[in-house]
């Protein structure tokens, strides 16, 4: 074989190699990686996870992972792993997936309801972020920031409106907790705190009433006038005498009782507690549940009226009769628990 032909030989086969070589990249880089029929992927790496718990996690929706760790490895993903919640689209290629994975951090919705203690807050939190529940408990109760914020032991669930807010999903519990101090201190408008002060209520305060209020009435429509019946009696000096507050009060000093109190009777008004607004005068210490901005808004702009008394309305489910004077308030209560009384409670 002449020099001219090795030459070309060689020239053909290192043009091959070179195609080749590209082409493998170009697969790499371009082509579609994922391997799953659904519009898109969810995957959610945890803080500190390595290379291989990211695998784990892709194995299932990639076609070739070792294409994809070649990739990663090259734009440095593999020492850079973020924590957080990512969304891999059908069709992406490994240039896309990496490029998601390190800046395509996404939002979730966190929702939560009235409760009425830090760990129950707390467990319906941590389905919903990286946070675990011991952690966030830790956070909502520590007393430094509880204290520089304005905040007491009693009062420290004011803090926390129930509503549904964007978190990235790797928040950890002091950044939970940071941010519905924020979002506490944006609620109490300019406007909010005016109204809580033409009350004589500071803005705890109004959270506290609001909680008695949500506990009092499922029905929106009705609490700006269940509002304005236990603003009434605070004016006048008269005991709150709210069922919910005593029903708080056995739970408080009962932790193992589980048991739902349908009806609050005689031995129930009789625990010494400052939330038992029968025996106590005031407002409790603090809220006795997290209350809807319904019920806070319901407070701030209670309907005006003379009403002192109300009781459950047994002809309108879930409703109220109010009345003025308590003997008219007395032929009410007797009718409600004839009612009852039938009904085996």
């Amino acid at each position: 074989m002449n020099l001219k032909k090795l030459v070309a030989i060689v020239a053909v086969l290192g043009l091959v190699a070179c195609s080749y070589f590209v082409y493998v990249i170009y697969s790499w880089l371009f082509v579609s990686n994922t391997n799953f029929n659904n519009e898109y992927a969810e995957i959610y790496i945890p803080t500190n996870a390595t290379y291989a718990d990211v695998k784990e996690q892709l194995t299932p929706l990639l076609k070739d992972v070792d294409a994809f760790r070649q990739v990663a490895n090259k734009k440095g993903y593999t020492s850079n792993i973020k924590a957080g919640k990512y969304r891999i689209q059908k069709g992406m290629n490994n240039n896309q997936i990496v490029n998601t994975l390190r800046s395509g951090n996404i939002p979730v919705n966190v929702s939560f309801n009235n409760q009425d203690t830090a760990e129950k807050l707390a467990g319906r939190i941590a389905v919903q972020i990286e946070a675990d529940s011991a952690s966030l408990v830790t956070a909502m109760k520590d007393t430094d920031f509880l204290t520089e914020n304005g905040f007491t032991e009693a009062t420290y669930l004011s803090m926390y409106i129930p509503n549904t807010y964007e978190f990235f999903w790797n928040t950890d519990s002091e950044g939970f907790r940071n941010r519905m101090q924020k979002e506490y201190e944006k609620f109490w408008t300019a406007d909010r705190k005016s109204k809580a002060a033409e009350l004589n209520l500071s803005p705890t305060e109004v959270m506290t009433l609001a909680s008695i209020v949500q506990k009092e009435t499922a029905k929106t429509n009705e609490r700006k006038r269940v509002a304005g019946v236990y603003l009434n009696r605070l004016k006048s000096g008269m005991l709150l005498q709210a069922d919910p507050t005593v029903i708080y009060a056995v739970k408080d000093r009962n932790a193992d009782f589980d048991t739902i109190i349908k009806r609050v009777v005689y031995e129930h008004l009789n625990v010494d507690s400052p939330y038992n607004t029968y025996k106590y005068a005031g407002l409790p210490p603090g809220p006795i549940a997290m209350p809807d901005i319904s019920s806070i808004d319901a407070v701030l702009n209670p309907e005006k009226h003379d009403y002192y008394y109300f009781v459950a309305d047994t002809k309108n489910f879930g409703y109220h009769k109010f009345s003025k004077t308590l003997a008219q308030h007395n032929r009410n209560a007797a009718k409600y628990h004839a009612w009852v009384s039938k009904q085996g409670y």
